[in-house]
C-alpha cells in the first residue's frame, strides 16, 4: 500500500513568506492534512506530555470517569462496541486556565502532571492559532483573529495487541472542528487517510517533533467548501511495537457560537 505524501509546512516560514502560506493553503484545499515543524512547542514538553499521558491512562476506572461531559462527548469516552479498542479524555476548552486546572483537579492529577498539561494546552492554543492565523491570511482575510475561539484538547489511547492486528482502532470520520492538531506516537502509527484523487485510504507515517494538521467540517463549512475535511481513520498494523500506547492530541473546535 502507497504511503500519501503529506506536504511538510515550516510554521517559522509561513507566517512571513507567501510561498510558504500558498503551500499550506494548497494542502487545505487538496487533501485537507499537512504537517508542520518550526512550531515551537519545545521537545521536552512533547516527552513530558506522553508521559503525562500515560499516568492520566493509569488511573483507576472510577478516577477516569470523573472527566464528565460538559458538553456530549467532551468528557471520558470508554471503549464501546463501535471502537473497542479507543478510549479517551476529553477538555472542553483548553484555551480557558480554569477549565485545564478544573479537568486535573477532577482527575486528583499529580502536580508533575498538572504543570505539563497546563504547559502543552497553552502552547497548542498557539500553534492553533497561528496555524489558522496563516490559512486566513493566505485566503486574503488579514485581519481575522482566531484567539478568542476555544480549544477542544483530546487525549486518545488505543489498546492493540498481537490479535488485533488489522483491527480497527477509530472508525472513518471527518473531524467537526475547524482544524485539529494532532502529536502522533512514533511507536504507534495506524493513521490512514483518504486520498481525494482516488478514494482509497492510505498510510500516514509519524515523523517526530512535528504535528500533523486536519482540517474539519467547520473548516469546510467556514470556507464556502473551499478546504477539504480530510476523512480518516486508525488501524491497528502489523507492523507496530504493540503496548497500550497513548497518542495526545490537542484538537481545535472553534465555533463562532461558543
Amino acid at each position: 500500500m502507497a504511503v500519501v505524501e503529506v506536504p511538510v509546512i515550516d510554521l517559522r516560514l509561513a507566517g512571513a513568506a507567501p510561498e510558504e502560506a500558498a503551500r499550506l493553503r494548497a494542502a487545505c484545499e487538496r487533501l485537507g492534512c499537512f504537517r508542520v515543524t518550526g512550531h515551537g512547542v519545545p521537545g521536552g514538553l512533547l516527552a513530558e506530555m506522553k508521559a503525562a499521558v500515560r499516568a492520566l491512562f493509569d488511573l483507576p476506572d472510577d478516577a477516569k470517569r470523573r472527566n464528565a461531559d460538559v458538553i456530549p462527548g467532551s468528557g471520558y469516552v470508554v471503549p464501546s462496541a463501535t471502537n473497542p479498542l479507543y478510549e479517551a479524555f476529553g477538555l472542553l476548552d483548553a484555551a480557558a486556565p480554569a477549565d485545564v486546572d478544573a479537568f486535573c483537579a477532577r482527575l486528583d492529577a499529580p502536580p508533575r502532571v498538572r504543570e505539563t498539561v497546563k504547559a502543552y494546552a497553552e502552547k497548542m492554543h498557539d500553534v492553533i492559532v497561528d496555524v489558522a492565523g496563516v490559512l486566513a491570511s493566505s485566503l486574503g482575510l488579514e485581519e481575522h483573529s482566531f484567539r478568542d475561539w476555544p480549544c477542544q484538547f483530546r487525549i486518545n489511547r488505543y489498546n492493540y495487541t498481537q490479535d488485533t492486528v488489522g483491527s480497527s482502532g477509530v472508525q472513518i470520520h471527518t473531524d467537526s472542528s475547524f482544524l485539529t492538531v494532532l502529536q502522533e506516537d512514533e511507536c504507534v502509527g495506524g493513521l490512514e487517510v483518504s486520498d481525494p484523487a482516488t478514494g482509497e485510504f492510505v498510510p500516514v507515517d509519524p515523523v517526530a517533533g512535528s504535528f500533523l494538521i486536519n482540517i474539519g467540517d467547520i473548516g469546510t463549512v467556514w470556507s464556502n467548501g473551499r478546504l477539504h475535511n480530510v476523512k480518516h481513520r486508525v488501524r491497528c498494523g502489523a507492523s507496530r511495537r504493540f503496548r497500550a500506547s497513548p497518542s495526545p492530541c490537542s484538537c481545535s473546535d472553534p465555533r463562532t457560537a461558543a
